[in-house]
């Protein structure tokens, strides 16, 4: 058993298709054994998650990577909490279909566009690709991992990350 326990709080499904295959091929620096609840986290509220999750005995400590594309989107905790979780944020910002973009070497030509169009309605406009949103629409499209994790390190090199964020590329392995 790990040292610390790990929380894993994703906020769409696509995100969580995503992580969930990159669990499933022990690509991720945290094993799905490691997980709170052995899974995949919802909740996105800080007191849901001190209501559901902290009322139980943990002698460890929690660190929590909530996978979100909202760089304003607040994780408050209680003070009785705060030394005994770390939260990480993992930002996807814009949005998830950025990899597919990159994947479709359409990331310059997005560029040109990226002030009026957001990514999920580019790929639906441009490539054609109308469930882009769909946990089956990207389980499938990321079937190879290799594509995923060349994808998610292409997103880490293109994007203009700020100097302390993370992204999905600072999870792999």
């Amino acid at each position: 058993m790990a040292e610390n326990l790990i929380a894993c709080i994703c906020e769409g499904s696509a995100e969580r298709a995503i992580i969930n295959k990159l669990l499933d091929e022990e690509r991720l620096i945290f094993s799905r054994s490691e997980l709170l609840d052995k899974e995949i986290l919802k909740c996105r509220n800080a007191r849901e998650f001190e209501d559901k999750y902290l009322g139980k005995n943990f002698n460890n400590k929690i660190t929590v990577y909530r996978i979100l594309d909202s760089r304003r989107e607040n994780f408050n905790l209680r003070a009785a909490y705060r030394n005994k979780i770390d939260v990480i944020n993992i930002i996807t910002a814009p949005e998830i279909e950025m990899l597919i973009i990159i994947n479709e070497n359409k990331f310059s030509n997005f560029s040109k566009y990226k002030s009026s169009t957001k990514p999920s309605d580019y790929c639906k406009q441009q490539l054609r690709i109308p469930n882009v949103k769909s946990t089956r629409f990207v389980t499938e499209y990321f079937q190879n991992t290799e594509v995923l994790i060349s994808a998610i390190k292409n997103y880490k090199t293109l994007s203009r990350i700020p100097k302390n964020e993370k992204c999905l590329a600072d999870l792999l392995k």
